[in-house]
């Protein structure tokens, strides 16, 4: 390792992944995260006999991780086993019908003729027009720096029409298929990034060819063994992880980072400080006043966050073969959900319910004869219009209403619940207003008004994760580590 070291707040995907490709070019790197283990969003959950992931649970794009790992000069398969998981997911709506997404077009194509059979060849035509959104789009928006209206302007006309960059999401899926229960199931990958496919651009339906066609993983063990392979490959690189170890301020002299002071009140030195935190956050609470300005922060606070999530870990007892590892419940009016989350700005009244089982591929994860259930419905980000102190306990009710209603009446059947809030979010992450995924996508140019990686007020200052280019999800807070290391090095001469 050599020269003066760099340090990274936060031990989460992104923080992980920079200082992974940091380490590899041989600089020297110190990560202090607040937590007592590294993760970030990503966490695990140990009680009662059961095990949970607590934050992603859905893992596309594996190439991004493998990139990840061959930049050490190391196999993802040597520290990772990802298993394609099949279902991709399966959908249950309140007419009865039930369809299981998978990349096998044969079998899908045979679904879908069941319900409505137009929509086969509509379904193969929104596949193809999705895949030419990540070919377009992917450059400019995922893989690269940070966009800029130049870079676009010089792609080429033809191309930059072709993806209905005036629709909406729901408007593109329109125009591909008739069935309620399609157009439903294509709509959902705008929560993805924790927005409304009624508001957020077409171009996010890119999302769904990313899973539909390119499949979806699981880490065997859990999710949790991705942020746990990162740490691990980290410290063989010689990186230093300090967790519980949390950060009060970033120290700025004459316009430039040099370090960081923790809450115990040590200092210490940097040449260049990457901030693996909501960039809201780092404004409010650990720059000086003379940089973090009441109108920045005002500016910053004031944009619309993305919708956060209601969480519970539950313990429950029997097995459910009707279930598949990844199931979604879905509300026969899905677009009041949304107007209940981003107007009305509470909790949806008829949920979308998504309940995630890992013992279905991970035995080990529940007691004989028991499984571990993920449950996680849409919440607002905090705001004055609901109190998850006073509220949780009344629509933790609602969702197992929800449930109910599908036949899954698992409340008396509960050994063990957690309940994991919108609040609980923001103090054990940092995430403005408990969001997810930072600022909302649900305007057409909030790619472009998304923070870059660095920071625009104080030099030597980065950012990465899910509030940052290119955007929120595991393999997207990856890439932001790859994009901020790279203007690191560059910055640094080297």
């Amino acid at each position: 390792m050599t020269g003066e070291q760099i340090l990274i707040i936060g031990a989460g995907i992104g923080g992980l992944s920079a200082a992974i490709r940091l380490a590899a070019a041989g600089r020297r790197v110190t990560v202090v995260e607040q937590n007592r283990a590294p993760g970030g969003k990503m966490s695990e959950v140990r009680a009662a006999g059961f095990r949970w992931d607590t934050g992603p649970s859905v893992i596309t794009m594996r190439h991004v991780f493998a990139d990840l790992f061959a930049a050490a000069g190391r196999r993802l398969d040597d520290y990772l086993t990802l298993l394609p998981v099949e279902p991709l997911t399966r959908y249950f709506y309140r007419d009865g019908v039930v369809l299981d997404a998978t990349s096998n077009l044969a079998d899908m194509a045979r679904q879908i003729e069941a319900i409505e059979p137009r929509d086969v060849e509509g379904y193969l035509r929104f596949l193809a027009y999705a895949a030419r959104l990540h070919r377009i789009t992917g450059p400019v928006f995922v893989y690269d720096e940070p966009p800029t209206p130049a870079r676009l302007l010089r792609l080429p006309l033809w191309d930059v029409l072709r993806v209905d960059p005036w629709l909406t999401m729901a408007q593109a899926i329109r125009r591909h298929v008739r069935s309620p229960h399609l157009r439903q199931l294509l709509g959902r990958f705008a929560t993805y990034v924790g927005a409304s496919p009624y508001q957020a651009p077409a171009t996010l339906s890119v999302i769904a060819h990313v899973e539909l066609t390119g499949g979806v993983w699981y880490p065997q063990g859990g999710v949790y063994a991705i942020a746990a392979a990162l740490a691990r490959l980290a410290q063989e690189l010689g990186v230093e992880i300090r967790t519980g170890c949390a950060a009060a301020a970033i120290d700025v002299r004459n316009g430039r980072a040099h370090g960081v002071t923790l809450a115990s009140g040590e200092q210490l030195a940097a040449r260049a400080v990457i901030a693996n935190v909501d960039v809201t956050t780092v404004y409010q609470r650990l720059l000086p006043d003379a940089i973090a300005t009441p109108a920045r922060r005002q500016r910053l606070a004031a944009v619309e966050s993305s919708c956060s999530g209601y969480v519970l870990l539950l313990g429950v007892e029997g097995e459910h073969p009707q279930l598949a590892h990844h199931n979604i419940f879905f509300p026969p009016d899905y677009r009041r959900e949304f107007d209940d989350l981003f107007r009305r700005g509470v909790p949806p009244d008829d949920p979308t319910v998504y309940v995630a089982i890992t013992s279905k591929s991970d035995p080990g994860h529940a007691p004989a004869g028991c499984e571990n259930w993920f449950v996680l419905v849409n919440a607002p980000p905090l705001g004055k219009e609901f109190d998850w102190a006073s509220q949780e306990a009344a629509y933790r009710q609602r969702v197992f209403a929800t449930l109910k209603r599908y036949g899954l009446d698992i409340e008396p059947k509960v050994r063990y619940a957690q309940a994991l809030t919108p609040v609980d979010l923001a103090a054990s992450t940092g995430a403005w207003r408990g969001a997810l995924y930072g600022f909302s996508s649900n305007q057409a140019l909030n790619a472009f008004r998304r923070p870059h990686n660095r920071d625009p007020h104080v030099a030597g200052l980065y950012y990465v994760g899910g509030t940052t280019h290119p955007g929120g999800g595991v393999p997207m807070v990856t890439l932001s580590g790859k994009v901020a290391a790279k203007m690191v090095l560059a910055d640094l001469g080297g």
